[in-house]
């Protein structure tokens, strides 16, 4: 007998989670094509060279997935929706804005908010500037604020860190940058230990300091020109020194956004594509769909034939029409009941001879479990009008 238990790591979506996730995903679609962003799709599988990239020393590149097809290539499932932006950009008008939606795949240890699959929802403009990085803060809070999500925007720059690093004189930035990284998920001693084997613990008396310190950098200059920029979006955000964004393709801002439970909901930041600076943000779908309490009302509507199947079909039909949600059951009304209950459909209408001949269907709430009547009522031969009766 074949195993069908599902792959530790990946996960089935249906029901009312699924609904839930098709409305977030609906609701990110539609926010990104109102600021003007072109939606693009690309293959999930690429050639192992190309998802490597550059980008060897970072950890979720050495997670990849890695594939060989019937020719002995080397491919592998994509990691994030980035990389692909060096072929499709090419060529294109600047600034080139686009929007993709899509899962990506890392082979990592699974643990409770982490998975092998997990579906990104990624902004970026090629050919950006602060200007640009402001507006994505702006979409990102207006997802956000629709789905009722709390949220904490935080901002720093790698160009802020790198003078830091450069004052001290330390050699090993990018090991010390990833230790930086860790200071909201690791204790301080930890930290400390950590970045004393890099020779760089003089790290933490700088960032460590109040925000008018850093006046004296000019790497903040950019993070000043970035928070005056969110305030004509009306987006607040906050600056925190030891934001650093483990990968290392960043160039310029880098952006991390909380909840108020202090999960991370989505991050992103500056780099460049094709020598020119972009910017991006990606959101977690499951993130999303984990933290907003948004509850995602569809009303379902299950017409029972009651050897009607004809009548049944038409009202079926006329609902679409008017943009419902419907379906026939063929079958005894007991099991009907029972159907409608199991996929959580909201009415129930009864289609018998009475009720076709009257013109009159009984419409029961599965949730409140009161009726109502439905009464077809011709306006023409053409038109038919339907109108509810308590």
């Amino acid at each position: 007998m074949v195993n069908t238990d599902i792959i530790k790591g990946f996960r089935d979506f249906e029901g009312p989670e699924m609904e839930k996730r098709a409305f977030i995903r609906s609701l990110v679609q539609q926010t990104f094509n109102k600021y003007s962003f072109n939606e693009v799709e690309n293959p999930i599988i690429e050639s192992e060279e190309f998802v490597r990239g550059e980008n060897t020393n970072d950890e979720s590149v050495s997670d990849i997935f890695k594939l060989t097809d019937k020719g002995k290539r080397k491919l592998a499932l994509r990691y994030e929706l980035t990389f692909q932006l060096k072929r499709i950009a090419k060529g294109k008008k600047l600034p080139f804005r686009r929007f993709q939606i899509g899962p990506v795949f890392r082979d990592e240890p699974v643990s409770g908010n982490r998975f092998r699959q997990f579906t990104q929802c990624d902004v970026d403009i090629v050919g950006s500037t602060i200007k640009n990085e402001a507006e994505m803060l702006a979409i990102t809070k207006e997802i956000l604020s629709t789905l009722k999500i709390k949220s904490i925007i935080y901002v720093n720059n790698r160009k802020l860190l790198n003078e830091i690093l450069s004052d001290l004189e330390i050699v090993r930035k990018e090991e010390v940058i990833r230790e930086i990284d860790k200071m909201d998920k690791l204790p301080i001693e930890e930290i400390k230990k950590n970045l004393k084997k890099l020779n760089a613990e003089r790290v933490l008396e700088i960032i460590l300091q109040d925000e008018d310190f850093f006046e004296k950098y000019q790497g903040y200059q950019e993070i000043k020109e970035l928070k005056k920029y969110c305030k004509y979006y009306g987006v607040e955000v906050k600056f925190s020194p030891f934001l650093a964004r483990g990968l290392s393709y960043y160039t310029g801002s880098i952006f991390e956004i909380k909840s108020v439970i202090k999960e991370t909901i989505c991050a992103g930041g500056t780099y460049e594509i094709n020598g020119n600076t972009s910017t991006g943000i990606s959101l977690g779908l499951e993130r999303l769909q984990m933290v907003t309490k948004i509850k995602v009302e569809k009303e379902k509507i299950l017409i029972v034939s009651l050897n009607e199947d004809k009548k049944s079909i038409d009202l079926s039909r006329k609902l679409r029409q008017m943009g419902k949600s419907a379906t026939v059951y063929f079958g005894k009304p007991s099991k009907a009941m029972e159907y409608a209950n199991s996929y959580s459909i909201s009415k129930v209408v009864f289609v018998g001879a009475e009720e076709v001949k009257k013109k009159k269907f009984k419409v029961k709430d599965m949730d409140t479990g009161k009726e109502k009547i439905l009464v077809l009522e011709k306006r023409t031969k053409k038109n038919v009008i339907v109108k509810k009766k308590k």
